[in-house]
């Protein structure tokens, strides 16, 4: 595996927390961020390296529905150096119209004739997925993240 790439990403991503927060307090969030990397075995950066193979690849994208609010959810995606994976019109709140409304506007976006793979790691995730006839991955574990990785570094993804 290279961790070349997610490195990069994150690196390229850093003036977003620039703007966010001022250099004091960026360089205690980085920290911060740091502590919790070591604490959750690279959670973070394993999750980067996955959604940037995602995001490298020419057809594809990332998509992120959320139960946070818009606002919220696209500080922490700026905080957590996931911008660089996950464009802000592919962000969805489902705060207020639940994640099943979100399902129906993304395949209204995107339409019904493209591979949806969804991941993540609720029932409310899973019963969208099957809903609409997608695979789902399922997150609960280090090595439910690994195995996904694997999955598609393999291309089986």
């Amino acid at each position: 595996m290279s961790v070349a790439q997610p490195k990069k990403a994150r690196d390229d991503d850093d003036g977003a927390e620039k703007g966010l927060l001022g250099p004091a307090k960026r360089e205690a969030w980085l920290q911060l961020r740091a502590e919790i990397e070591a604490l959750t075995d690279s959670w973070l950066t394993l999750a980067l390296k996955a959604l940037s193979l995602i995001h490298s690849r020419t057809n594809c994208v990332n998509i992120l529905v959320t139960t946070t609010q818009l606002i919220p959810a696209l500080a922490k995606v700026l905080l957590y150096g996931l911008g660089i994976v996950f464009p802000i019109e592919n962000i969805y709140s489902a705060t207020k119209i639940g994640k099943e409304s979100c399902f129906e506007r993304i395949i209204q976006r995107f339409g019904r004739k493209v591979v949806y793979v969804v991941i993540g790691d609720g029932v409310e995730e899973e019963q969208g997925a099957k809903k609409h006839a997608m695979p789902f991955w399922r997150i609960s574990s280090h090595s439910d993240l690994m195995a996904l990785h694997h999955a598609l570094e393999l291309e089986y993804l």
